[in-house]
């Protein structure tokens, strides 16, 4: 196996190549108006850096969201592309199970994204700790994932272990967010995850996107034709 994983949900651009045994290479640039800019020069990255070609890759996993229309689409519609340029499958992860899995929690918890709009991306989760050196950690999704302005949903995650740019934004709500786990998606972070669901012989979804809300860019309501009939 070599995995390809790539996540544009949130304001990381991230990108790895997996072996199916460890993390070979890893990219993250933070900017969230750069992701189609950035994105194929960290793919050139890390093949460079662990020294393959794109041919090589077996798998490509994407993280599918919840994340803001503009920069889920160029994950989305990359790792699309890939894998019908190079004839192999294109699986699809939530955002917020990779940056749970990086977590390295147990105990129920909560992540938490940046949706912008004074709202945040969040699920609960819980997971169980690696029992060998050969054994993946395993993570379980609580609730689906959700788009909600903090103040409505405080008796859920206050005091709960929380982490996530959305945890950090909003600490007043998230009043046990865990200032030292991941901030951002980590490519790496998706890849292991994926990878130890492959291996398992589990099968994983489709890229379809998670979008939560309609996107911000609205055709005005009275538009008015232009062109001739």
């Amino acid at each position: 196996m070599l995995l390809l994983a790539l996540d544009t949900a949130t304001p990381a651009v991230t990108v790895a190549l997996h072996d199916g045994t460890r993390v070979l290479a890893e990219s993250r640039q933070v900017d969230a108006r750069r992701h189609g800019e950035l994105l194929l020069p960290a793919v050139d990255r890390v093949l460079a850096e662990a020294g393959l070609k794109l041919d090589a890759v077996s798998d490509i996993v994407v993280g599918v969201g919840p994340g803001p229309y503009t920069g889920l689409r160029v994950g989305l519609v990359t790792a699309a592309t890939f894998g019908s340029a190079l004839g192999v499958p294109v699986h699809g992860l939530c955002t917020l199970d990779g940056l749970a899995y990086a977590s390295g929690l147990t105990e129920p918890f909560v992540v938490a994204t940046d949706a912008r709009r004074k709202e945040v991306y969040w699920a609960r989760y819980e997971a169980s700790p690696a029992s060998g050196s050969a054994a993946p950690r395993t993570i379980t999704r609580l609730t689906e994932p959700a788009v909600d302005r903090p103040a409505d949903i405080a008796d859920q995650v206050a005091g709960v272990p929380a982490v996530g740019a959305g945890a950090l934004l909003y600490d007043t709500v998230f009043t046990g967010v865990r200032r030292e786990g991941p901030e951002h998606q980590s490519a790496g972070a998706l890849a292991t995850l994926a990878a130890g669901k492959l291996a398992a012989g589990e099968e994983l979804p489709s890229p379809q996107p998670m979008y939560l809300r309609r996107p911000d860019a609205q055709v005005p309501a009275n538009y008015k034709v232009v062109t001739p009939q």
